[in-house]
């Protein structure tokens, strides 16, 4: 089995490197870390591990790293003698860890998974345990770790009805891997369920409800004044933004139709696009333009540019970690992926800040979550484009609705946290203990932080 995947794992990487590099390419900054793809972590990561207890949590994305950055904060309360390597995938997941993590937290690129790669990888950081975060689970990887014994935990974990039938087709390879996670917390009761049909064993697997519910990590400093950029653009005090995060291909274009088409009853309104993946800002912008939409790139946006000229009806924002920002001025927020895309995207942390929040057909990625925002009318969700035009308008000429959509979100976002504390509290609990209590559960009444 192993000798069959590993040969067919080796054709596909081969076949598929031009379009993998090709997309590092376009996302930028692609050399830097490009040898850690490979298993090559360097001197400097190898010294600043020896002789440590290091724990390995992987994030895929960016999604992954936010919740990573959480889980990292209680962890380090909890673990103080433990030595934490964070790992991501994607450039745009290992930007957001950069941003959110402090300096002494190593942060890596996870190994592609061939075995000789994910084998070095493992010589280097030997950690005593492997936490995935909502990640896939790549034989190599878990392979190795069995082999070496180490512990691997699953957090956040969700299995959807399309990744249910995959695992499900493919059970006499995953089978044995879901039976190896030494722990797991499912986001919910049918996530749990779902888990041990799968594979994993029963008395592993505790549903202890969503991260996404439990606020990130307070920052440090603000990196960005949101509220100074808009003023120097020209949006007047008090004036309406529409902040659309997340979008994907095809929803910039209907959303600047939209908002065109709005600003005649609703002049002051000003559109904040933040595109999911900033490396396709560029084709946003063309969109733009052949909607004739004046419009600035965030990256060239500039203090000492005066743009009273001819002053922006948007503002494209095509870097990373500053969504949260933008959602706190919004007056309205549309979540993408979520209209012409599928899945959808994360509702919660414009909702957490109170917001009006309105979203489209496409939800199949939140289940559990979205559900629990209907049935309290906290959320707005509607069919089509049309639909979205009709809302928003609505929403616009009612500020007491759109206080009353943002006072029942924020409760729901109450009402369901508490997933962080269960989580942390499982894994100390079924970490491996050391002599120097580097893994032993703080003294009762410490908390999490």
């Amino acid at each position: 089995m192993r000798t069959l995947y590993n040969i067919l794992f080796l054709t596909g990487f081969v076949l598929a490197a031009p379009y993998y590099f090709f997309r590092l390419w376009r996302r930028g900054g692609w050399r830097r870390g490009l040898g850690q793809r490979f298993g090559r972590y360097g001197s400097k990561l190898k010294q600043a591990l020896t002789n440590r207890n290091v724990l390995w949590v992987h994030a895929v994305s960016v999604g992954e790293a936010n919740l990573a950055a959480k889980l990292v904060a209680a962890l380090e309360a909890r673990l103080p003698n433990v030595k934490m390597v964070v790992s991501a995938t994607t450039s745009t997941g290992m930007a957001r860890l950069r941003e959110q993590l402090p300096p002494h937290v190593e942060k890596i690129y996870y190994p592609v998974d061939r075995r000789k790669y994910v084998q070095r990888a493992h010589n280097i950081i030997h950690p005593e345990a492997v936490i995935l975060v909502e990640a896939e689970l790549w034989p190599n990887f878990l392979w190795q770790a069995r082999r070496r014994d180490t512990p691997v935990f699953l957090v956040n974990a969700r299995i959807s009805e399309r990744s249910f039938r995959r695992y499900r087709r493919f059970g006499f390879l995953f089978r044995r891997f879901f039976a190896q996670l030494a722990g797991v917390c499912a986001q919910s009761e049918r996530d749990a369920a779902r888990l041990v049909e799968l594979g994993c064993r029963p008395e592993a697997v505790h549903a202890v409800g969503s991260l996404k519910f439990d606020p990130p990590p307070a920052a440090a400093a603000r990196p960005v004044d949101v509220e100074k950029i808009l003023r120097h653009l020209g949006v007047p005090p008090g004036a309406p933004v529409l902040v659309a995060g997340s979008t994907h291909e095809g929803e910039e274009a209907v959303l600047a139709e939209i908002h065109r088409r709005l600003r005649a009853r609703h002049p002051d309104l000003f559109l904040v696009l933040v595109p999911r993946h900033q490396e396709r800002a560029r084709h946003v912008g063309h969109q733009l333009g052949r909607r004739r939409v004046r419009f600035v790139f965030r990256s060239e946006f500039s203090f000492g540019h005066d743009y009273s000229a001819r002053p922006p009806d948007c503002l494209v924002v095509n870097s990373t970690g500053e969504l949260r920002h933008f959602y706190e001025r919004a007056t309205l927020v549309f979540v993408g992926k979520s209209l012409l895309g599928e899945g959808g995207q994360n509702p919660i942390e414009p909702a957490a800040l109170g917001l009006p929040v309105l979203v489209g057909p496409h939800m199949q990625n939140f289940p559990d979550v979205l559900p629990k925002f209907l049935e309290a009318d906290a959320i707005v969700q509607v069919a089509d484009a049309a639909g979205l035009e009709r809302a928003l308008d609505g929403l616009l000429d009612d500020p007491a609705r759109c206080e009353a959509l943002g006072r029942r979100a924020r409760e729901v976002v109450a009402r369901n946290g508490g997933a962080l504390e269960r989580t942390v509290e499982l894994l100390v609990r079924e970490l491996p203990r050391h002599d120097d209590e580097a893994f032993v559960p703080a003294r009762p009444g410490t908390g999490t932080a």
